[in-house]
């Protein structure tokens, strides 16, 4: 029981003294970074879906 209790006040001393926190502005400007290059990965999927399914839609008309 000692060794957890320990383990949990040397985590806790580390989160507090050691780690370096992002600041609001950091976190901030990461989430728009992620936000961006998420819409323009789903951009390229929603392009690559939509130029198979037209692809795919010719090729079986012509076999008809």
């Amino acid at each position: 029981m000692k060794k957890i209790i320990n383990y949990i006040k040397e985590a806790y001393s580390e989160l507090v003294h050691k780690v370096s926190w992002p600041s609001r502005a950091e976190l901030t400007s990461s989430a728009i970074v992620v936000l961006i290059a998420s819409i323009i990965l789903a951009l390229i999927v929603f392009a690559m879906d939509y130029s198979f399914e037209n692809i795919m839609t010719f090729v079986y008309d012509k076999l008809k």
